[in-house]
């Protein structure tokens, strides 16, 4: 296949699991460098690169890469809606929402039945405030919010609005709850694993996440960064 990275190519990047999405930005940006796309009159140009929406690094799916003048698109992409499956554990909770940390606090689960379950799904589906995890990237006065967490610091973050179109299970085996949903962007999933746990007058927490869609690209059509990069060694 024939590229021309510095024009501008959209890539889909399989993110796997433990990697960030930083690493698997500098992992195609390390296998691209010494393309010959990068090359003008004889002066090699340092290789421009970006990513279009963070996944976690416990998070493996669709990443979508830009290259080159492509970068200037970042933007619209981030803005398309995502789809996701993963599955929540209910009866626990963790100061991250997902497995980062360990669990913090249990909860009742005996109340809980598939009707609930089911009934519940339904009151998440639509415009919403959504408050973020504190293990996160949002920025408090130029500041990560995860950084002034992880030093210890009090956060208190700002709900934000969100949108989720579509939000359904996809299998219930308790205390594990399999699942879709399609949502805005600025969603985050390990917090609608919290208030899902809530919702239920228990806790929850996320156990994985899969980012399968953004827009109409699909995480079927991407490959892993490794694999990617292979057909550039030599």
């Amino acid at each position: 296949m024939s590229y021309h990275f510095y024009t501008g190519e959209i890539l889909l990047i399989d993110k796997p699991i433990g990697w960030s999405s930083f690493q698997t930005v500098n992992k195609i940006k390390h296998g691209i460098k010494n393309h010959p796309s990068f090359m003008h009159d004889g002066i090699k140009i340092k290789p421009k690169i970006g990513h279009a929406g963070t996944l976690d690094p416990l998070a493996t799916g669709l990443l979508i890469i830009c290259t080159g003048k492509k970068t200037k698109e970042i933007n619209n992409f981030m803005g398309l809606t995502k789809e996701y499956t993963g599955t929540f554990f209910i009866g626990a909770t963790t100061p991250c929402f997902d497995l980062e940390k360990p669990i913090d606090q249990t909860y009742p689960t005996e109340h809980i039945t598939n009707e609930l379950i089911l009934e519940k799904v339904k009151t998440f589906i639509g415009i919403q405030e959504q408050v973020p995890p504190i293990f996160s990237a949002v920025q408090i006065n130029g500041k990560r919010a995860y950084a002034l967490a992880r030093a210890g610091e009090e956060v208190e973050l700002k709900p934000r609005q969100i949108e989720v179109f579509e939000f359904e299970t996809t299998n219930i085996q308790l205390p594990i709850i399999s699942f879709r949903i399609i949502c805005s962007k600025g969603t985050y999933i390990r917090s609608i694993a919290r208030d899902f746990g809530l919702a239920l007058n228990s806790g929850a927490h996320l156990t994985s996440l899969r980012r399968t869609k953004i827009g109409n690209f699909n995480v079927k059509t991407a490959v892993g960064p490794e694999e990617f990069v292979k057909q550039f060694q030599k």
